[in-house]
This record gives C-alpha cells, sequence and structure tokens, in this order.
C-alpha cells in the first residue's frame, strides 16, 4: 500500500494531474510522469498480462534455447532445468510494478527515493535513456536483417537498402506506438499477443515433426564444464526479466487499492508463459540443427525450413514483437529524459529517441552484423540491469512500497529525498558496488571478469550481482528508510 499518510512539504512542486486528461487508446497520450489522480486511476492487474507476454514471443528466446544446447553442450533436461531455475527472475520486475500504482508516477521518478533527486539523475540519464537508445537500436537491428532477407528473397536489389527500409519503417511504427502510449499498449498488445501466438504455433508446429526429440550430446558434460554451461546459461536467461525495470510505467495508472499480489502475478506470468514455452522449443531445435545455422542466425535457418506461404508470416512475427517490444522501451525512455530535468514534453522525447534509435541502427546494419550487435548487448545488460533492479526492489521492500508521489516531486534542498546535497549515498554505492561484482564474475565471449575466471570460467554474476546491491543497500539505507517510512 502506498503511504498516503505523508503531508506533502510546503511549496512541494509536483507536474499536474491534467484533470481533463483521458487515457485513450484513440487519441496521442500527453501525460508523461505528471502525478495519476485517484479518480483517473483505471484498469485490472490482470491487464498487465498481455502487456507482457506480447514482448516475449520473441525468435531471441528460441536463439537464447537453441544456443544451450548447440553452444553450450547442454542436454535437454538439463537446459529446461535451467529455464525453469531463472523464471523465477520474473518476480523481480513484477515487485517493480508495485511502485508504480502506489506513487502514481513513472518508475524513473520513484527512483528519486533510492538515488536522491540529482544522483536519481545520473543513474537514469544512462540507464533509463542511453541504455534504453542502444537497445532500441540493437532490437530493431535483428528486425531489419530478418526483414531485409525477405525483401531480398522477394527481388530487391540491395540487401543493405532493404535492411535499412525495414529499420525507418520499424521505427516509424515504433514510436507510433510509444506516442499513442499506455491505453494504445495496453489493448493492442492483447491482440498482438494472440497474434504472434499463432504465428509461432504455426512455426513450430510445422517444424516440430523433423526435430530430434531424443536428442543426446555425442560427449556429454560433467563436472567444472558442466557446471560452467549451466551458470552461462542462467544468465543469458536472466538478461530479459532483469532488463525490465520499466514494470512500473505499465502499471502506474491502475487504482491504488490494486492487490499487489495481483500486479506481481500478471507482470511475472505474462513474461514466464510465451519466454519459457518458446525458449524450450529453441532448446530442442538446438539439437536438431547444425552450428552453422547459429552462427548463420537462427531466424534464417528457420526461414530456409519454412514454406513459401509461411515464411513471410513469420518474418512479420518478428517485426511485430521488436515492435511490441520497443515500443514499451520507447514509450519508458521518453518519461526518462523528462525525470533527468529535461525541458521536453514526453511526445517529443519519445519523436526523439525514435530518431536517435533509428539512426544507431541503420549505422549497425552498415557496420555490423546481428551475432555482434548481440554480443554488445550482452557485454552491458546484466552489468548494468542486475544491480539496478537490485537496489529497486530491495528498497520497495525496505520501504514496504509506501511512496508518497507529491514528495518524489519536491525537488528543493531539505526535500525529503534531497539527501546529501541531492545524491542519495547509500543508493549509489549500492548499484556501483553491484555492477562491479557482477562484471567480475561474468563469464562471456566478450568478457570474463578475473573471479569468473578465477573459478574456472563459473558465471556467477547474476546471484553475486543481486546479493551484494541488496544486501549492501538493505545495511546501508535500512535504518533511513525505516525512520522514512515511520516503521
Amino acid at each position: 500500500m502506498s503511504d498516503t499518510s505523508a503531508i506533502p512539504a510546503p511549496g512541494a512542486v509536483a507536474p499536474g494531474s491534467e484533470s481533463d486528461f483521458v487515457d485513450s487508446a484513440s487519441t496521442p497520450e500527453t501525460r508523461g510522469i505528471e502525478l495519476i489522480d485517484d479518480a483517473q486511476r483505471h484498469g485490472r492487474a490482470r491487464d498487465l498480462f498481455f502487456v507482457w507476454s506480447a514482448p516475449g514471443v520473441s525468435v531471441l528466446n528460441i536463439t537464447v534455447g537453441a544456443s544451450m544446447t548447440l553452444v553450450l553442450g547442454l542436454e535437454i533436461w538439463q537446459a529446461l532445468l535451467v529455464i525453469l531455475a531463472s523464471s523465477a527472475l520474473a518476480l523481480l520486475p513484477g515487485i517493480v510494478a508495485i511502485s508504480g500504482p502506489a506513487a502514481g508516477t513513472s518508475g524513473s521518478v520513484v527512483q528519486r527515493a533510492i538515488y536522491g533527486i540529482h544522483g536519481n539523475k545520473i543513474v537514469i540519464a544512462f540507464y533509463g535513456w542511453f541504455i534504453s537508445g542502444v537497445f532500441l537500436a540493437l532490437n530493431w537491428v535483428a528486425a531489419s536483417f530478418i526483414g531485409g532477407e525477405l525483401l531480398v528473397r522477394w527481388g530487391f536489389p540491395d540487401p543493405i537498402a532493404a535492411s535499412i527500409l525495414v529499420a525507418v519503417v520499424v521505427s516509424t511504427i515504433t514510436v507510433i506506438v510509444a506516442v499513442y502510449g499506455h491505453a494504445l499498449i495496453l489493448k493492442a498488445y492483447l491482440a498482438i499477443s494472440i497474434g504472434l501466438f499463432v504465428i509461432f504455433a504455426l512455426v513450430i508446429g510445422f517444424i516440430a515433426p523433423a526435430l530430434d526429440w531424443g536428442f543426446a550430446q555425442p560427449e556429454p558434460l560433467s563436472g567444472l564444464p558442466l557446471w560452467v554451461s549451466v551458470t552461462i546459461a542462467f544468465a543469458l536467461m536472466a538478461s530479459s526479466p532483469l532488463s525490465f525495470s520499466n514494470s512500473a510505467d505499465m502499471a502506474r495508472y491502475l487504482p491504488r487499492d490494486t492487490k499487489a499480489s495481483g500486479i506481481i502475478g500478471a507482470t511475472a506470468l505474462g513474461q514466464l508463459f510465451p519466454a519459457v514455452l518458446i525458449t524450450a522449443f529453441g532448446v530442442v531445435l538446438g539439437g536438431s540443427i547444425g552450428p552453422d545455422s547459429l552462427a548463420n542466425g537462427i531466424e534464417y535457418s528457420l526461414l530456409e525450413k519454412l514454406p513459401a506461404w509461411l515464411a513471410p508470416l513469420f518474418v512479420l512475427g518478428v517485426l511485430v514483437n521488436c515492435i511490441s517490444l520497443n515500443g514499451m522501451t520507447t514509450y519508458t525512455a521518453s518519461m526518462a529524459l523528462q525525470s533527468i530535468g529535461v525541458p521536453i514534453r514526453r511526445i517529443p522525447s519519445a519523436i526523439l529517441i525514435g530518431a536517435l534509435g533509428c539512426a544507431f541502427t541503420i549505422v549497425l546494419v552498415v557496420a555490423s552484423d546481428l551475432i555482434s550487435a548481440v554480443n554488445l548487448m550482452l557485454q552491458f545488460l546484466l552489468i548494468i540491469s542486475v544491480p539496478t533492479m537490485g537496489v529497486y526492489v530491495a528498497d520497495i521492500v525496505l520501504r514496504r512500497n509506501r511512496y508518497s508521489g507529491t514528495d518524489l516531486f519536491d525537488e528543493r534542498p531539505g526535500g525529503r529525498f534531497w539527501y546529501t546535497g541531492g545524491f542519495g549515498i547509500p543508493g549509489l554505492v549500492s548499484v556501483v558496488a553491484g555492477g562491479f561484482a557482477t562484471a567480475m564474475f561474468l563469464s562471456t565471449t566478450v568478457w570474463t571478469g578475473p573471479l569468473g575466471a578465477a573459478l574456472g570460467g563459473l558465471d556467477l554474476s547474476v546471484p553475486v550481482g543481486l546479493l551484494v546491491s541488496m544486501g549492501l543497500y538493505a545495511v546501508l539505507a535500512g535504518r533511513a528508510v525505516r525512520r522514512q517510512i515511520g516503521g
């Protein structure tokens, strides 16, 4: 429950709630980080299920699953156990989501309670906007390559120009989704989820009979090599749920008294249901194809195996999934710019972020390939997402999800979240220490931390990073947070 007993500081500044604003799917959403009045709250927790399931119906999940058997050398049953074990991490973005209705504003504002007014600007500027922009481009690159490949097969003369054309079209549609915002996402993603499930079910159903369901590794792993592969696979699976620290933004319109358990459950299950099924398919697929298929891209291999009538549907599914994932990313990133003090409205902010992401995508299309782009994503994702997610969840638990929206907008020296010169030292120390610990235990083809190397390549980046960031924040901030909430 939220801290309704908090008395706003005299002169506290909070953007107006825009009492005449209507959250409609047919109208661009003009509201940004402004507080949402109780009278304007609407929706049900279960609506969040389809918001999160649409991005999860992804060809990237097939690639991750295939890599477990094809690259990491795991047996099918071992990979499935890793998928199930990592699924528990979906609870974390579910917990983060409950802070949205409690505060009535964006998660990028809620985190002022952790990092302070000025400290939060640093964290959000880097993670909530810059990194979001990078991931926009990386996802668009994947869609651009597969879409461009289909255009070339249909007779388009230049593969690079084809990929650029797809990038421009997909990024434009993505920005439109972000401009119309919350209500459109809530309404459209139900239909998108169902459509994507149908497309991928057709793809899986067509390919399933040709799969080797009794696959076994010719040289089964054991001992340390087995645990190295298991921990790396866990880190790969963890990268998706740990990146969804924007879940509060999609839940912030819900009534204040919406049950936390419902929000957590809908958010977590929405991510899990498609991701587990599709990644499991990728695991079996990996045992049935050669290593060249993964090197060239799973999506290309699937495209080769599909009949002429189904291949365009598959590509359409990849593009729509990319739009659904990046639509939410653009939407939340547009509020991040506002939260760090940039004097810009949400809609121009979304257009700006989309334009920058599209430009970066074109650069990657010309100068890179899909594999190197994914490697770039893996290099940065866990080091940043693990500690920021860990500290956010720890603050919600310590604070018992009690946030005063008015106090979060009080940026004056001496305000509730001013802390030390505008910086929340415990939060900043914890997130930096957690990121350092994550990097030290990370083990990928791009980077292997010295402590991970000392353990023979075991990738303990996720559990260690979460423990360090959460534990340190609880120790450093626990007493101060309890004083703030009067507990």
